[in-house]
């Protein structure tokens, strides 16, 4: 018995180990909060850190893991570690996991994305900067360019509508729709190769990108609207023709 116990205890994260990350990850979290660190301001090298809090180095390393999973914090290679400058991201897999236990249908997936993408769009033709305004342009180029690889195609869909909700200048809304996307990416992506009438659905979202542009709210709102409504009745449509129409990989 003795034995199970000491090989569960060496690879089971000891609690000291967990306090003292919570040490780590508290002390960025009041630096922030006090307005000492800055969005999109790099950190102070590890070893500095570890001197600062009276921690070790692995330890500043674990905090540094966990904030970055929350999206607080962003590394780039060969500079160093920053405090995100963009909308927050938030982690999805409570929302995966919620969606494995009760199985979410395509509907309220689709019902999700009306409220918030909608309301964004909205939002993004009134408020969109130029740089806002080129980001969905960019997407809207993508979606043209890889209109014969579906797979292609779908990521700079995501992407569209990730830009769109960026560009509403709300970061909660970016963050949910964030969030919600990458569910719809991880179902979409297995049967990407279905979708028909690609050429017509970049035409869709070019429409939406040029009532944003012209800061056409009504329009915006609409053809969100239109485009999530259609785009549901494809993919059933998609479902029922493979003989699928019971839900089988995608609900």
């Amino acid at each position: 018995m003795t034995s199970v116990h000491t090989a569960v205890d060496a690879i089971a994260p000891r609690e000291d180990d967990r306090l003292v990350s919570e040490l780590v990850i508290t002390h960025i979290r009041e630096l922030i909060m006090r307005g000492d660190l800055l969005p999109g301001q790099r950190l102070r090298p590890e070893r500095e850190l570890a001197r600062r809090i009276g921690v070790s180095r692995p330890s500043i390393r674990a905090g540094l893991r966990a904030l970055r999973a929350q999206g607080v914090l962003v590394t780039r290679r060969g500079s160093g570690t920053y405090v995100a400058d963009g909308p927050p991201t938030l982690d999805s897999e409570p929302l995966e996991f919620l969606a494995a236990l009760h199985g979410f249908t395509r509907h309220e997936m689709f019902e999700a994305r009306r409220v918030l993408e909608v309301s964004a769009a909205r939002m993004a033709a009134e408020r969109s900067t130029g740089e806002a305004i080129a980001a969905i342009a960019d997407q809207v180029t993508g979606m043209f360019a890889t209109i014969d690889d579906p797979s292609a195609f779908l990521v700079h869909d995501i992407r569209f509508h990730r830009a769109v909700a960026a560009a509403s200048g709300n970061p909660i809304v970016a963050s949910l729709v964030e969030m919600v996307s990458a569910i719809f990416y991880e179902r979409r992506r297995r049967t990407a190769t279905r979708a028909r009438d690609l050429r017509l659905t970049a035409q869709v979202h070019r429409e939406i990108y040029h009532a944003i542009r012209d800061h056409d709210r009504a329009a915006a709102e609409r053809l969100m609207f239109d485009h999530l409504a259609q785009a549901e009745q494809q993919q059933d449509a998609e479902e029922l023709a493979d003989g699928n129409a019971s839900g089988g990989e995608e609900r």
